[in-house]
């Protein structure tokens, strides 16, 4: 997610933490680095300028110069400052969704074609249903797309959330009330809308969607766009806030640009908060946006709320319970243990995911492990364990050469892979025995030698 944007300004929060002593040399040179830094992820001009000129200013301010730690305090600056770039200013409210309307709540999606509308309802419906006990009813009035409406109707079945039928001879905005007119019949909290879009900004589209506006009069208009279309997408989204009273802005797509810069331009051109952000292609890969958490990891701070919040979601507290107590009276880690740290580890989002949330020194001591990779060998890994017969797992002592073989075969793999698999399995065990005795920090030191693709 913004991998390049990340590197340069990592490295130059480096160097200003270093800074014993702020002279104009040194501050300008940092200005140049951040400067060539945002443009080079496809940030716009006017907001670069205006971001280099408040830094500039408060890095020449009396709070800076006259701090014990000036190279520090600059930091500060620069990720308040960019915090602002993408909404802080706004308040903490102006990211949140707004239901403050007697329901259903209307929500309409807009955007071009090919962003991942259609996607991002099923997300954020799945979203709004776990998150807000919100019950969700979404309708497609894209009624020009082959299969938009099929598409609609089976991610909205996936997280599952009611679907509101509808055919591509009806109009827009007939469908539109006729869901309207449903969700307040049947009790929903809230009605997606997902609208047409086109290969590019056209007329048609415009009054289509201004007139679908008109007729719902929703509480909240969305505009979702591409955070790899690069400086197109800043055009797009004064194109649509000129045409709608936009209320935010969805972004999709983050973690596939290593630029990505263009995205938070969108928040300068249009002056509307971003609330939402697609981090994966999953159904669950749906963040809320928080510009100073965002900042802090552009800046190669990481995110360890966001850690802790994947964790708080993907942890099943009584199987953790269990174990733990499993350990307690003596019990010995076995590879249903060990495949069931492995399944939670998927459900964090895997290691590619959570290494993404830490900072950048952790994420250096990592050594440049293709995280990626590691994902991978983890799923091959569960792979192994399930070619495994209930008696093998239970008891690991009993894998012998013939039953590495016959594993090997079923999981469709050789019989060295079933060897690491297993000395992994060990490490693991008697890291979980360290754990029992209250050994956290030999049991951390141990780590990089076990979680796969870490060296």
């Amino acid at each position: 997610m913004l991998d390049n944007l990340t590197q340069r300004l990592a490295k130059v929060v480096k160097t200003m933490r270093g800074e014993a002593r702020l002279t104009e040399a040194n501050t300008a040179e940092m200005l140049r680095e951040v400067r060539l830094a945002l443009l080079e992820a496809d940030v716009a001009l006017p907001a670069v300028r205006e971001f280099i000129s408040r830094v500039k200013q408060k890095a020449l301010g009396e709070a800076v110069i006259s701090s014990l730690t000036p190279g520090q305090a600059l930091v500060g600056v620069v990720q308040q400052e960019l915090a602002s770039l993408m909404g802080a200013d706004l308040g903490p409210q102006a990211s949140q969704l707004s239901f403050a309307t007697q329901p259903p709540a209307v929500i309409l999606m807009a955007g071009l074609q090919g962003v991942g509308k259609t996607t991002t309802v099923g997300k954020l419906a799945k979203y709004l249903q776990e998150q807000h006990k919100k019950k969700v009813l979404t309708v497609s009035a894209d009624v020009y797309r082959p299969a938009a409406i099929a598409q609609l109707q089976a991610v909205t079945a996936q997280v599952g959330a009611d679907f509101f039928p509808s055919h591509v001879n009806d109009k827009p905005v007939e469908i539109a009330l006729a869901a309207l007119d449903y969700a307040k019949k049947h009790y929903h909290d809230i009605l997606i809308i997902d609208t047409a879009g086109r290969l590019g900004i056209d007329e048609a589209m415009m009054q289509e969607i201004a007139a679908l506006h008109g007729a719902v009069k929703p509480i909240e208009t969305l505009f979702v766009v591409d955070a790899m279309l690069g400086q197109d997408a800043i055009n797009t989204a004064k194109a649509f806030n000129d045409a709608l009273p936009l209320t935010g802005i969805v972004l999709t797509k983050l973690d596939g640009d290593a630029r990505g810069g263009a995205a938070l331009s969108v928040r300068y051109i249009t002056g509307k908060p971003i609330k939402f952000a697609g981090v994966s292609e999953k159904l669950d890969g749906l963040e809320a946006f928080d510009p100073s958490r965002m900042a802090n990891r552009i800046l190669g701070m990481g995110d360890i709320l966001a850690l802790v919040e994947e964790a708080r979601k993907g942890v099943d507290v009584k199987t953790a319970q269990d174990l733990a107590q499993k350990l307690k009276v003596g019990g010995k880690f076995d590879l249903n243990d060990f495949k069931m740290q492995l399944m939670q580890m998927k459900k964090m989002g895997g290691l590619s995911n959570l290494m993404d949330k830490l900072p950048a020194q952790m994420q250096q001591a990592a050594n440049g492990a293709n995280m990626d990779q590691a994902d991978k060998q983890v799923r091959r890994m569960e792979g192994i364990i399930n070619s495994m017969t209930l008696q093998e797992r239970a008891k690991p002592e009993l894998i012998k050469a013939s039953r590495k073989r016959r594993i090997a075969t079923g999981a469709g793999v050789q019989v060295q892979e079933v060897n690491r698999m297993l000395a992994q399995f060990e490490q693991m065990q008697a890291m979980m025995k360290k754990l029992k005795g209250g050994g956290m920090m030999k049991m951390m030191r141990s780590m990089k030698g076990v979680m796969p693709g870490m060296r």
